[in-house]
């Protein structure tokens, strides 16, 4: 009986016994009082499965005792708060005045925060009494909508608002947006959000309210510069964010919010002619609803009986209508055979490939309606600022790789001007995971490389850009033959005309295609050659050109040693002076052990047509050169990199040189997943040393 007493004179004890009396609790709902118990169920339970003696609760004929003071006063106040929350539940569930109403919401906020308990119902379970009575009671004042905002603030600073309680918020800023609450009590609402929020789809009202309150500070006097001053307080005053979910949450609601100024259009597709018609003029019949305001513009009989004969023809304007969207497209079928041919697929063309057809002819304008303008206007805004921050950058260019944005926006002239710079500042970047995103993510997808490349839908600046994201790409691109292939396949006429117009990197271009033998027809040749002759900067590249082509049939040439090794300290100049002393076309095995070469000799050890193995033990050639041996030197068989400052990244790259057969990677900064992926890529790799690395 000692084990049991907790007091008979203790008025805490009491009521807790009294609880557990049948008749304790009369009138109320079962569900209500399981509501309470399960608070302290979640300490309790946790404490005593934990084996805390002193926490263990002793069975008794009565039912559970509590062991000590702490859990018996839990006890007593989740049964209080049980309480409480009906009774509050009730009173507000038929508000007679509001004055009352809003004195008890201020009431049930103190009790929520004066709550000895540690639990996150006890917060969360007055915002949803709040946000149900604003549901069921929509034709409240504003100055009531504000009081009830002000009142639950304080549960708000460390609570996500719920659905309905979101819903309720956002009209406030649609119909109030420079209301002081705005600024006052949504704003540490908002970073709250962006700061925590791991996935806007478990609750999307959340990404709206977002969304909504960026839209009402860009309403507010100063409009862009108050958006600009809260996303610099996102991101903190030092040069690196401390907040990782900041970025990926503000690019989502970005992309919702541009989304949205073309959704009307977007949902309106089938009231609009198909891509496919756009690109064949319309000529098919189309059965279609007449909800929204639709003329099309269908090409004349002897047009199409032209095209019919021809397969080239003018086509008139299409233009498609409604309350927010006006789109017309004005279109002119040169297209390539490639293309013309795959006009008889039943499948929908994309919108980049119908556009894509022919540049100069193809022009599509969309205007927005005033109000999808400004809300367009400011998230690209905000893209923009985000590009600005270096350490937010990476992130951002592999969330917008894929393309996330409709094609509608694609085909916006205003959008893709204004996006510009957000991809030139990607082009910008010295860093490869950033610049590298400008590419499609696989192949046969359009990347912003080919959308802001002459030809493409995006550009308007005749090549400026293309020719900066080439550069860099030029500089540290995985696969430059591949690259150069597919420059002279789809961008060959862009590339000869802005060198034509002087432009260094595109003679370098040229230059390069004729050096790989990238391009296989002789006239194409003598007609790049032409283009490089007619400037001053073309000719002297294209002279240097010839003089290393001389070399390197000279290099080339059948004879010389089969074994060569370079004395230790040799540089790269050492190297190239000596291969350009005489014939090594026979030269199989090369030393470079010891010596001070680096990734820049790459370019001469290519150019061996014999070369079967190369040893680079302790030098400082790095993943650059490794990316160009791999292209060039595919019969490579035995390769020593041993104590050299390669990495994942270059080492990847072998995976393209089937034939070799033995590897030295010991000491270098080999991981294990990477020595996998090369084991399973290359067949006849036999001989591998990777001591002294994460994979030994």
């Amino acid at each position: 009986m000692g084990v049991h007493t907790l007091g008979r004179g203790n008025a805490a004890d009491g009521a807790a016994r009294t609880a557990r009396e049948p008749e304790a609790g009369a009138g109320e709902q079962p569900g209500e009082e399981a509501a309470g118990r399960r608070i302290l169920g979640s300490r309790a339970g946790f404490r005593a499965r934990a084996g805390d003696p002193d926490t263990a609760s002793v069975p008794s004929p009565r039912g559970p005792q509590a062991a000590n003071s702490y859990l018996r006063d839990q006890w007593f106040h989740s049964l209080q708060w049980k309480k409480k929350i009906y009774k509050y539940k009730k009173v507000l569930s038929n508000p007679s005045r509001w004055e009352v109403v809003l004195k008890e919401i201020r009431t049930l906020v103190d009790m929520a925060l004066t709550s000895p308990l540690q639990d996150d119902s006890i917060n969360q379970a007055p915002l949803e009494i709040v946000s149900k009575l604003l549901s069921e009671n929509t034709n409240l004042t504003t100055q009531e909508h504000e009081n009830i905002i002000v009142a639950i603030a304080p549960l708000l600073e460390n609570n996500h608002p719920p659905p309905d309680l979101c819903e309720f918020f956002c009209k406030h800023c649609r119909e109030r947006p420079r209301s002081m609450v705005v600024i006052e009590v949504f704003t540490p609402v908002v970073q709250r959000i962006l700061k925590h929020n791991m996935d806007f789809g478990k609750c999307p009202r959340l990404r709206l309210f977002t969304q909504e309150y960026i839209l009402a500070l860009n309403e507010l006097n100063a409009g862009m510069e108050v958006v600009k001053k809260f996303v610099q307080s996102m991101h903190g005053p030092t040069g690196h964010c401390p907040h990782p979910r900041v970025l990926p949450n503000l690019v989502a609601v970005c992309l919702a919010a541009i989304y949205s100024c073309y959704e009307e259009f977007i949902n309106s597709r089938d009231n609009s002619p198909s891509l496919k018609e756009i690109r064949n003029g319309c000529q098919q019949p189309c059965d279609r609803k007449p909800t929204l305001p639709l003329r099309l513009l269908h090409p004349s009989p002897d047009l199409v009986s032209q095209e019919a004969t021809l397969s080239e023809a003018r086509l008139k304007s299409v233009v498609v209508a409604s309350s927010e969207i006006h789109v017309e497209v004005e279109h002119t079928s040169t297209a390539k055979p490639a293309l013309t041919a795959s006009a008889g697929n039943d499948s929908e063309p994309n919108l980049i490939d119908c556009l894509m057809v022919s540049p100069a002819c193809s022009t599509m304008s969309i205007e927005l309606g005033p109000q999808a303008d400004r809300t367009l206007g400011c998230y690209v805004e905000i893209l923009k600022l985000l590009s600005d921050y270096d350490d937010w950058r990476p992130s951002l260019a592999s969330l917008l790789q894929p393309i996330p944005f409709p094609k509608e926006a694609l085909a916006h002239e205003k959008f893709t001007k204004e996006l510009k710079y957000v991809i030139q500042r990607f082009a910008e970047d010295p860093r490869q995971e950033v610049h590298s995103c400008l590419l499609s993510v696989r192949a046969g997808k359009d990347g912003w490389f080919q959308l802001y490349s002459p030809g493409g839908v995006a550009c308007d600046d005749d090549g400026e850009l293309f020719a900066s994201m080439v550069h860099i790409l030029m500089g540290s691109c995985y696969k430059t033959k591949k690259f150069l292939l597919s420059l002279a396949e789809n961008k060959l006429g862009p590339c000869m005309l802005l060198a034509l117009r002087g432009n260094q990197t595109m003679v370098e271009i040229l230059c390069l295609m004729l050096e790989y033998n990238i391009i296989d027809n002789n006239d194409t040749q003598l007609q790049i050659i032409s283009t490089l002759e007619s400037t001053g900067v073309g000719k002297r590249m294209y002279e240097q050109l010839c003089d290393r082509q001389r070399e390197l049939k000279e290099l080339q040439r059948k004879g010389g040693p089969t074994r060569l090794t370079l004395p230790s300290k040799s540089t790269d100049a050492d190297l190239a002076r000596l291969l350009s002393s005489g014939s090594f076309g026979n030269l199989e095995n090369l030393s470079l052990a010891f010596t001070n070469v680096t990734s820049a000799c790459a370019e001469h050890l290519i150019k061996l047509p014999s070369l079967k193995q190369l040893n680079l033990w302790s030098t400082q050639f790095g993943d650059a050169g490794l990316r160009l041996l791999s292209e060039h030197l595919t019969m490579l068989q035995v390769l020593n990199l041993c104590e050299t400052p390669v990495t994942d990244a270059g080492l990847l790259a072998l995976s393209s040189m089937k034939s070799l057969c033995s590897l030295n990677m010991n000491s270098t900064k080999l991981s294990a997943d990477t020595y996998e992926d090369l084991k399973a890529k290359l067949p006849n790799l036999k001989e591998v040393d990777v001591r002294y690395t994460e994979a030994w």
